[in-house]
């Protein structure tokens, strides 16, 4: 869910101030469309990640940074004279930042080079922040943020490995990160794992803007350091994805028992989430199925050995095989036979889950897949993919190019009763309840015999607004939904 697998704290962007600084008095005022602070959580959906088309910007790809401030000058001039008036302004301000570092000046620092990345980062050109950032490290190794959103840069540019060394140096640098300060705010601290991916997607649920988030990375944090921590009303865990979370238990542990304050979503409740107990923690509840699911810890060292394993699971073929702590269908196949399932194992190395596939066609031959979020128990509609492949995503399924798609997830939104049927939401309300997280979710369908099949039940659902002004506004109301419930719960929890 989050691609870079981090929590970073980038700079809010003051190039607003910074271009009146530079910029001739003659030029007028650009400023970048920066409205909050993130990096590795994506502010608009993948569908609109995937259709951004790649950097057209010349001069930045592949190459350092001049450390020759006259160059930076020359630069800006060019890029003035093209009508690029902020790659001047940038420009500018790495000249004025070498001068500084030249000079030995006391003040020298890669504050504001680091807030023109970070304006690039957000506005998704990461071509050029990269190029940026790459030149703030040079001068600073020590800044933890170019370090963050340069590890996020380089994992969506599939530069994995580049990506980890980068992850890893940001958090030794630093461990906690604070997010807006304006008095009032209730101060939530948010315990994260920082060097993976599986943590709960957060940016809606606590806006910056009206809670002043204290990000905590727990995994590289020693245990002395939650004692010196920020004030703060309550605690957020948002290691959500119980495999991630399962290397952490005793640290997480250690954490809880000593809080003093609330904690939504306890790693105890989170752990009881792995794909391979979902059908037992459901087991007994009318009207609800799951796929018998198996945890494959290593390579079985044979044919028979993996057989076995799938035997005395209950699983048939076909079988969908994955990794473990993946999602979005990342590293997801469908083995059609006992020697597709055998050829894809054979070339994993990491923990999977092997699950038994059911065809849950619609009888118009579309697949279905819903999902609710539930808060504190109470289930909230949030979206409705339908597409003609058994996988499915609201990205691929073409939601946007075919009206009675988005009218029937209309639908579902306005009145899922209507649409689902009383039957199937008196399950979904047990399932809130046996699933029993404060934030959570499922993936489902409804079997044409009217029972749901769970996919997925676990923290890690990411519930986001969409553009104001794009096909999917008729989303956000019922993001308010989520988003006003989650608010009430922490506001009934901040109060005790």
């Amino acid at each position: 869910m989050w691609r870079g697998g981090g929590l970073a704290d980038p700079r809010r962007c003051k190039l607003n101030r910074m271009h009146a600084r530079y910029a001739p008095s003659a030029q007028r005022r650009v400023a970048l469309p920066l409205s909050r602070s993130t990096v590795t959580q994506n502010p608009h959906n993948e569908a609109d990640r995937k259709a951004q088309p790649p950097s057209t910007s010349a001069g930045y790809a592949g190459g350092s940074a001049s450390l020759d401030p006259s160059r930076h000058r020359a630069l800006a001039e060019t890029r003035r004279a093209d009508g690029d008036e902020l790659a001047a302004v940038a420009h500018l301000i790495a000249a004025h930042t070498l001068d500084a570092y030249a000079a030995a000046a006391p003040n020298a620092s890669t504050a504001n080079l680091c807030d023109v990345a970070t304006g690039y980062f957000m506005k998704s050109d990461h071509e050029i922040a990269e190029y940026w950032y790459r030149l703030v490290l040079t001068l600073d190794p020590h800044v933890a943020v170019a370090c963050q959103n340069l590890a996020a840069i380089l994992a969506d540019g599939e530069r994995a490995s580049e990506a980890a060394a980068y992850r890893e140096r940001a958090y030794r640098i630093q461990r906690v990160f604070i997010e807006g300060s304006g008095a009032g705010q209730r101060r939530v601290l948010i315990l994260c794992a920082a060097h993976t991916a599986g943590n709960v997607p957060f940016d809606a649920l606590l806006p910056s803007t009206t809670c002043c988030r204290i990000k905590y990375a727990i995994d590289y944090a020693a245990a002395e350091e939650d004692q010196q921590l920020p004030a703060y009303d309550l605690v957020f865990n948002a290691i959500g994805d119980a495999d991630i979370a399962a290397p952490l238990s005793r640290r997480l542990a250690r954490f809880v028992s000593r809080c003093a304050r609330p904690v939504l979503n306890p790693p105890d409740a989170i752990a009881r989430t792995q794909r391979h107990h979902t059908a037992s923690l459901f087991d007994g509840l009318p009207d609800v199925q799951v796929a018998p699911c198996v945890r494959s810890e290593t390579t079985p060292a044979s044919h028979s050995a993996l057989d076995a394993q799938l035997v005395a699971a209950g699983i048939d073929f076909p079988v969908l095989a994955r990794p473990a702590a993946t999602h979005g269908g990342e590293g997801l196949t469908l083995c059609e036979s006992p020697a597709a399932l055998e050829s894809w194992r054979s070339a994993q190395t990491e923990v999977c889950y092997l699950t038994a596939f059911r065809d849950y066609r619609s009888a118009d031959g579309f697949y279905r897949k819903y999902r609710i979020i539930f808060v504190d128990r109470e289930p909230f509609p949030y979206h409705l993919a339908i597409s003609p492949h058994w996988m499915v995503h609201y990205y691929s399924a073409d939601m946007e190019q075919h009206p009675w798609k988005l009218e029937e997830e209309r639908r579902f939104l306005d009145n899922p009763h209507t649409a689902l049927g009383e039957r199937v939401m008196k399950a979904i309300a047990a399932i809130g309840k046996r699933l029993d997280l404060d934030y959570g979710g499922i993936d489902f369908t409804v079997l044409p015999d009217g029972q749901v099949l769970i996919f997925e039940a676990n923290a890690t659902m990411l519930a986001h607004f969409e553009r104001a002004t794009g096909t999917l506004a008729h989303k956000n109301p019922y993001v308010q939904r989520i988003v006003d419930a989650f608010e009430r719960m922490m506001s009934r929890h901040s109060a005790t």
